[in-house]
Parts: C-alpha cells; sequence; structure tokens
C-alpha cells in the first residue's frame, strides 16, 4: 500500500470511528432523556393515585353468582305446571325463578332494547338480615358491606340499561341508608344529564324509629331516563277531585279559578333582550259593574304588577281579554283595596305533571292494605314493610303511556310490580307484559311469590280475579367447553324457552314429522319454528303452506351460515335467525369469557 493510500484510510478509518463514537453518544443521551421521562411519569402515576377522581370508588368484593357464569351459562327451563292461561286476547307474564344476574343475562339476549320501563325495589342494606352476599348475611357491622352492596347493584344496573328502549326509564327505590352510594352509581352507568328526578315518598306515616332516634316516614324513588328520547308523562287528573279545586260551569265542563297574572318561571315582563314583553298591557276595569276591557278606557287601570311592585305579564294576550268578558270567562276581585283579575283556566284536565313528594295515604302499608294482602296469601314475618302497588301504578304511568309496555322487575320478591300491572290492566283494558325476576330463598318464589300471582289471577275469597296468562321458568347451566364447537353443541336443544320468550309465541302446534329437532310455537300473529338441525328446513316449505301467519326460523348452526338461499321462496314471509351464535356473543359482552 502506498503512502497515500494508507493516509487516506487512516483518515477513512478515524472517521468511521468518530462517527461511531458520535452515534453511540447520542444513543446514551436519547435512553437517558427516555429514562428520565418514564421516571416523570411514573411520578405523575403516583401524584394520580394519591389525588382524588370525580365518581364513586369502592373495594372490588367478587360475587359468587358472577364468578360462576365466567365457567357455566345460563339458560331457561320451563315448569308447565305453573302455567297460567285465563286470557286468550292478553299477554304472557314471566316469572323467572333464580338469581337475578343469571336471569337478565337471559333477558340481555331476549329483550335487549325491549322494555319499556324497569321498577326495582333491592335491598336496602339496612338490617343484618337484609340480604345475603355469597350465601351470608351482610352484617350492619360489616366495613365492607357498601362495597358488596354496590358490587351486587352496580353489575345489574350495567345489564339493565342495555334491556330499556331508547326511550326507557328506570325506577329504583331505597331510603337513606344507601341513597347516595346508589345515587352515583346510576349516573355513572345512565349518565348525569338523564336522571329525572328523586321523588319522596310517605310510606309508613306511622313512622319507623332509627338508629339516631330520628323517626323515618318516606323513602326515595330514583328516576333515570336512558336517552334524551324518553319524557315524563303527565298524570291523570280527576277533576271531583277537591283537592285540585276544579269547579264545574254551567255547560258541565270543569275548571279553576287562576289569576291572570302570571307568577313563577319566565314570569317577568322584561324579556332576555330587555324588550317589554307584548303580554304587559293595561286591562281596564268598571268599579261600579265589574266590566273589564282592553279598549275602553274605565275608571279602574291595573298592569300585571305584583305585591313587591315587580312587572310581570298577563297569561293571556290582550286580543282575546274581551271575548272572554262576553263569556264570562274573566272577572275582577277586589282583595284588600286592589283589584284582581281571574280567569277560567280548563287547562290540566289531560292530567298534571308528577310532584316531587308522594304523600297520599294509599302509598303506604295501611291496615287496610295489609288485611287485603292477608286474603290473597300473606307471609307476615318475610316482609315486614311491604310496598304498596299504587306507588308503581303511579311510577308507571309517570314513566310511559303505552298501554302495551312490558315492565320488568328483577327485585320482584313477592308482589308488587304484578299487582300494580294487573290492576293497571284492568282499570285502562291495557295489555302490559309484567317480567319478574326473583330467587327462592325461604322458597319465596314458589310459596309466596307464584301462589299470590295465580290468586289474584284466578280469584281470592269473594274477590274476582284478574284474567291473565303466566309462563313460570327457573335457570339452569351449560358447562363452559375450550372450543367453541363443543360449546355450541352443548347448546343443542337447550335455547327453545329463550327464544319462546323472545318472539312471545308459546302455544306448541302438532305439525307432521315433528321430532326433537324441529318443534313449532305460534302467538295471534306469528309462527316460531325452532329447528336444531339444518337438514330439518325443508319442512318449513310445509309449514308455510298450512298457515298464512308470518314465520320466524331459529336454525341452529355451528357456525353463522345464512339460509337465505334455499329459503328465498319464503322471504316475504320468512324471518331467519341462527342460534347459538347470537346467544354466545351476548354471553361474551356481559361475562367476558
Amino acid at each position: 500500500m502506498s503512502e497515500n493510500s494508507q493516509s487516506t484510510y487512516q483518515i477513512q478509518w478515524q472517521t468511521v470511528e468518530h462517527l461511531k463514537s458520535f452515534i453511540e453518544s447520542m444513543k446514551a443521551e436519547k435512553q437517558s432523556v427516555f429514562i428520565r421521562k418514564i421516571k416523570d411519569l411514573e411520578e405523575e402515576l403516583k401524584k394520580l393515585k394519591k389525588s382524588k377522581r370525580y365518581g364513586l370508588v369502592w373495594e372490588d368484593k367478587p360475587e359468587d353468582v358472577v364468578e360462576r357464569c365466567k365457567t357455566e351459562l345460563p339458560v331457561l327451563v320451563g315448569d308447565e305446571t305453573k302455567t297460567i292461561n285465563e286470557n286468550p286476547d292478553g299477554p304472557t307474564h314471566i316469572l323467572i325463578e333464580w338469581d337475578n344476574y343469571h336471569a337478565l343475562s337471559v333477558l340481555a339476549y331476549t329483550h335487549k332494547n325491549s322494555i319499556d320501563f324497569i321498577y326495582i325495589d333491592p335491598p336496602y342494606n339496612t338490617w343484618s338480615t337484609d340480604w345475603k352476599y355469597n350465601n351470608a348475611y351482610v352484617d350492619a357491622n360489616d366495613s365492607f358491606r357498601h362495597s358488596k352492596w354496590l358490587n351486587m347493584i352496580e353489575k345489574r344496573l350495567r345489564v339493565a340499561k342495555e334491556l330499556l328502549k331508547k326511550d326507557g326509564t328506570i325506577c329504583v327505590t331505597i331510603d337513606d341508608y344507601e341513597l347516595p352510594r346508589l345515587w352515583l352509581c346510576i349516573e355513572e352507568i345512565f349518565w348525569e344529564s338523564n336522571l329525572l328526578w328523586v321523588i319522596s315518598i310517605r310510606n309508613n306515616p306511622k313512622w319507623r324509629m332509627t338508629q339516631r332516634k330520628f323517626s323515618l316516614i318516606h323513602e326515595y324513588a330514583i328516576f333515570f331516563w336512558k336517552s334524551e328520547e324518553s319524557s315524563i308523562k303527565k298524570l291523570p287528573v280527576n277533576p271531583e277531585d277537591k283537592t285540585h279545586n276544579y269547579k264545574q260551569d254551567t255547560d258541565w265542563s270543569w275548571y279553576l279559578d287562576v289569576n291572570l297574572r302570571k307568577q313563577g318561571a319566565d314570569s317577568t315582563a322584561t324579556t332576555k333582550s330587555w324588550k317589554i314583553s307584548d303580554r304587559y298591557y293595561p286591562i281596564y276595569i268598571d268599579s261600579k259593574t265589574g266590566k273589564v276591557s282592553t279598549v275602553e278606557k274605565l275608571d279602574i287601570e291595573i298592569y300585571p304588577i305584583d305585591s313587591k311592585g315587580e312587572k310581570r305579564i298577563w297569561r293571556r294576550s290582550n286580543d282575546v281579554i274581551d271575548e272572554m268578558y262576553k263569556s264570562w270567562d274573566i272577572w275582577a276581585k277586589k282583595q284588600k283595596n286592589e283589584y284582581q283579575l281571574y280567569f277560567k283556566f280548563r287547562g290540566w284536565l289531560d292530567g298534571e305533571m308528577p310532584k316531587t313528594m308522594w304523600y297520599d295515604s294509599e302509598f303506604s302499608a295501611s291496615e287496610h292494605w295489609t288485611q287485603l294482602l292477608d286474603k290473597i296469601l300473606w307471609e307476615r314475618e318475610l316482609f315486614q314493610y311491604p310496598k304498596s302497588p299504587f306507588a308503581v301504578i303511579k311510577s308507571i304511568r309517570s314513566a310511559t303511556v303505552n298501554k302495551n309496555a312490558v315492565i320488568l322487575d328483577f327485585f320482584a320478591w313477592s308482589w308488587t310490580t304484578w299487582h300494580a300491572v294487573l290492576e293497571l290492566n284492568k282499570e285502562d283494558g291495557g295489555n302490559r307484559q309484567f317480567i319478574l325476576c326473583t330467587n327462592n330463598e325461604n322458597k319465596i318464589a314458589e310459596e309466596v311469590t307464584y301462589p299470590r300471582i295465580r290468586n289474584v289471577i284466578q280469584g281470592y275469597g269473594d274477590v274476582p280475579g284478574i284474567p291473565a296468562n303466566l309462563r313460570y321458568y327457573r335457570t339452569d347451566f351449560i358447562g363452559m367447553e375450550k372450543s367453541i364447537d363443543d360449546l355450541r353443541k352443548k347448546f343443542m336443544g337447550r335455547c327453545t324457552e329463550m327464544l319462546q320468550i323472545r318472539e312471545s309465541c308459546f302455544t306448541p302446534i302438532q305439525v307432521e314429522d315433528e321430532n326433537e329437532y324441529f318443534q313449532v310455537f305460534e302467538s295471534k300473529e306469528t309462527i316460531l319454528a325452532v329447528l336444531y338441525h339444518p337438514y330439518e328446513i325443508a319442512k318449513l316449505q310445509k309449514l308455510a303452506d298450512t298457515t298464512a301467519k308470518s314465520i320466524v326460523a331459529y336454525i341452529f348452526s355451528m357456525g353463522m351460515e345464512i339460509f337465505q338461499e334455499e329459503l328465498s321462496y319464503l322471504s316475504n314471509r320468512l324471518r331467519i335467525e341462527t342460534i347459538p351464535d347470537e346467544i354466545l356473543e351476548t354471553y361474551k359482552k356481559i361475562f367476558g369469557f
């Protein structure tokens, strides 16, 4: 190698070495910066952990019934011996016996976005025998009793929200022991903007002594909408009820005496733009004859100014005042040397908005009501503080005017919601359907809830029944499998009751070639066909030839096949669903397996 070449090589080698050294130093610097940033983030995380957050935080205490669903999946089994068919034209009501978490999980498939109103009366977490968590009563001194209660209620409320229609409403009753925590819990699930109101209900006029020696006479009902599409409804008004002060006119119509000067919200004379409202104008009165006019200037001139001198507005525009006087719908009264104008208000007869305090005697467990319950079938030791169905009726009326509403109570206990629904249907000819879920602790479902429903439907003593239909179900379980195909196979033949409930088709139909793989049921409008083998689809043509009703066919499949091509000739009358994949997807979302 020449001297020049050697020199050039050395320069190149030194340059490469410098570059390597530079790159290594850059790497070290970047690594140092990266490590410093990680430490900064760790410090920020520590600060965040120490800082408070808005909302509700509690200790997670696993619940056995929830943990069970990680290894077993719930299904329903009907008890035909408890079926009641007393009203061929009415809906079929549902009673599910077992833990309500399992029942709600099934309903998440059968009734997703289908419930109009949910009314629940959960345990109040008040007494040592108030409720059980993992098969043990939660003692009043249990340091985790609030956490256990929140674990229980929160999981059920999250599933319940999925069941409500977009315009659905939920009402939860509670007393002071868990009101603060329940309020925040529901708010987190249903959102603060969807809080309707918290109602105080005087449910115990004779009072109950609390540990702090206050006399408790009320409880609360928390109403939440699912979305802004919901709305509160007016309650019926009885004009003859003296509490409303209605009077009857000469034409037999009803009215209220109302001051023409507006009061309260939106009653001031100045608008947001600081202009005087067109409802602020003078009205003239003849002090001798009582004549009222806006045109003829009489000896008395009055404006809508209140006793504090603040400018208000009239409830009616000036173009109708003179006509109202001609029909004797407006008049003047002299009170404390001042003239006041009154008119016949004919509004509110279509109903009135619910008030925030419900204090009528019908909301309490009066002696009259408990005596009536004794006649039906009463186990007093199980229910020291029974609910009045009239509070539920008022809640239903406040939440929905739909006479075909589906109403769910998943803390059914014994009787309140179903009795309220039956009485309401009887009163206005509605076809509301109730779905109740209750456990069978102390055989309450079998020996209290069901007999009471049956007695009210069929009659008791000298009280006639309220004809209705009922189906009774219990939950059963299917063990989990590692293979999804093996899990699908376990659902073979186990979906029928869920599909009947989903489609409201309960009456079995005897068809040709019927077997365990091909079952058919009907309602007034629909035929339900359950096919547990795709080879059975050829029988749908024969079924279609025997009925003009629409048909929904649930076909068991090991995948997500849709059998539209094979059944395209029935497309105008046939809806096809596959099972069990949609059921499994519902369970995956809830249980996270």
